[in-house]
């Protein structure tokens, strides 16, 4: 329970981010029968699908190394499945890692975000 409480303030900061960016979030925790994309948002030019990862800190690892080629193939196959619902947007799609730094979780006063853009290889 405070673990989803938890990912979910770290995806609302992630989406406040983007919203100052000038994105547009379209859809938040979208699910399919694969998986879950935490962000849909869209600028001028993309359609952008969104994981948010976050951590104490990058002593393991940077946050992006933990979405790995088969978190990438179910948010692929999740993200066509939106795209085949919603054949109306026809921007270009791409992926996006957005990282979270909150060493002392929810009471962290300024967490680090990084934006990794076109994350996905």
């Amino acid at each position: 329970m405070a673990r989803d409480y938890l990912g979910r303030w770290g995806e609302s900061l992630a989406a406040a981010y983007l919203q100052k960016k000038r994105y547009t979030i379209t859809a938040a925790n979208y699910r399919s029968r694969f998986g879950e994309i935490d962000l849909i948002a869209e600028n001028r030019r993309f359609l952008v699908f969104v994981e948010v990862k976050l951590r104490k800190n990058a002593d393991f690892g940077q946050a992006k190394e933990f979405v790995d080629r088969r978190k990438q193939e179910r948010l692929k196959q999740t993200a066509a499945i939106y795209l085949s619902q919603n054949e109306e947007n026809t921007k270009q799609p791409r992926f996006d890692v957005i990282e979270i730094y909150a060493p002392e979780g929810m009471e962290t006063k300024y967490p680090e975000i990084k934006h990794w853009e076109d994350a996905f290889e």
